[in-house]
């Protein structure tokens, strides 16, 4: 038996987090339109296990089962993504209504069940008629945003409590326009970066466009990790420093401080940059972290079967071998399901650091993300789904929340990703992060033994 998780101050919001094209289906339903994601799935092996999101978990249709669920859990937020190709099939122009309406039955819901919503305006499913006109390459893709984020406020604002305006924005420049790992599929590598600023510039018209439309209490939830040297040497410090730059800095500084954290890079972006920067940093009420594992990282090695450089890989992505620096694995502790080093303390240490680097610019801080992969499935006599390990992984990063905020961290809420076993990109359906476990052939879900523990956390008032 463990201790019992420390107790956490009244109002503390415990939630579960999920995105629209990983669980909602019905990518033709009711006038939606196509997303880069759908036209990725189609290109023969984008997806490891070959699959599709066509069905994913059936949300669309399923959703008042997948409320109940929460509602039963206790939660008090849930952080749901709205489709921009459901609500605005071209991304622009014509308002699809019936999808629109989708979203507005689900907020109805739930209120109706106590539970806030939460929503992403962007989780990573451009609409495809934009990629296909440069996606986030093309300023006016920032313009649309916005309009678009016009749209969906007008409709919802008035019960609505929180909104994010982008997900992850460096997932979006480095795996899908520097890698190609993702949706479009783009092999840039630096020459992604205008989609990192436009993003930014996207988020920074997107909360104008949501104040005026009389939202409140407005964040972006970016991924942040721990980045640590491979070694004493310069080269591993200074390729650590370089990558720490390019997943942590070139999205958290823009926002938090309006510059970005290095001039040369700054000088690689397209547009009046100067005067975007005004428009990224505009003031917010709150920042979101999606924080999973810390990342090691040294100067490339040369292979040892040949003088070139060798690839690295973490987490299932393909490391080009020309880059300056080298994923390194994490040796000697647990590993996910996914190969992700589980490291709790890794939460404090990056809001610690984040506090250090930023100070009273950084406002209340919400974890947005925080979740593990872990195959575990039903019994097959009592059909109970014993995932300890998940249940493990949560309360030892509650547990390092609970530490980081007693040094000083101003964090106001947790949320768990994900609430539904779901479409893990790329990966498929290979990946399993949900409370709930969700048979893909029957769409059935069976809450794991991980759904209990953290019912019984909320409900203790910890």
């Amino acid at each position: 038996m463990t201790a019992p998780v420390p107790e956490f101050p009244a109002g503390f919001l415990w939630g579960v987090s999920a995105s629209a094209f990983q669980i909602e289906g019905s990518p033709t339903a009711d006038g939606r339109g196509a997303s880069s994601w759908d036209a990725f799935t189609r290109e023969h092996g984008r997806v490891k296990d070959g699959s599709h999101a066509d069905v994913a978990t059936d949300h669309y249709r399923r959703y008042r089962e997948d409320v109940a669920l929460m509602a039963e859990l206790g939660v008090g937020a849930y952080r749901f993504s709205v489709s921009w190709s459901r609500v605005l099939p071209d991304g622009h122009g014509r308002v699809n209504r019936e999808g629109l309406d989708f979203y507005d039955r689900l907020v109805d819901e739930l209120c109706a069940s106590g539970i806030a919503p939460v929503p992403t305006l962007f989780h990573w499913d451009t609409p495809l008629a934009l990629e296909e006109r440069g996606g986030w390459l093309d300023r006016d893709t920032a313009e649309r945003f916005a309009a678009y984020a016009s749209v969906v406020a007008e409709r919802l604002a008035d019960r609505v409590p929180m909104w994010i305006t982008i997900n992850e924005p460096a997932e979006v420049t480095l795996l899908g326009y520097g890698l190609g790992e993702h949706a479009p599929g783009r092999r840039l590598v630096f020459d992604a970066l205008p989609a990192a600023h436009h993003q930014l510039l996207a988020h920074g018209l997107g909360v104008q466009a949501l104040r005026a439309a009389g939202a409140r209490r407005i964040g972006i939830a970016v991924s942040h990790s721990p980045v640590w040297a491979a070694g004493d040497g310069a080269a591993d410090r200074e390729a650590a420093a370089l990558y720490d730059t390019l997943t942590n800095h070139l999205f958290a500084d823009p926002v938090l401080t309006g510059a970005y954290p290095d001039e040369g890079l700054a000088s690689l972006l397209p547009g009046p940059v100067a005067e975007d920067l005004k428009t990224i940093s505009a003031p917010l009420d709150w920042y979101g972290i999606n924080y999973y594992n810390p990342m090691l990282v040294g100067a490339p090695r040369p292979n040892a079967s040949s003088a070139s450089a060798a690839p690295s890989s973490f987490g299932g992505i393909e490391i080009p071998s020309d880059l300056p620096f080298e994923i390194r694995q994490i040796e000697g502790g647990e590993l996910t399901d996914f190969g992700w080093p589980v490291v709790p303390d890794g939460l404090r240490e990056l809001l610690a650091t984040l506090r250090e680097r930023y100070g009273d610019r950084l406002p209340p801080v919400y974890i947005t993300e925080n979740g593990c992969s872990y195959g575990d499935g039903p019994d097959p006599e009592t059909g109970r789904i014993d995932d300890a390990r998940r249940i493990a992984y949560h309360d030892g990063h509650v547990r390092a929340l609970h530490e980081a905020m007693a040094e000083g961290a101003d964090v106001r809420g947790y949320f768990i990703w994900s609430i539904l076993d779901n479409f893990e990109w790329a990966e498929g359906y290979r990946q399993r992060f949900g409370l709930v476990h969700v048979d893909f052939e029957t769409l059935e879900r069976t809450p794991k033994e991980s759904y209990a523990w953290y019912r019984d956390l909320i409900k203790s008032g910890r």
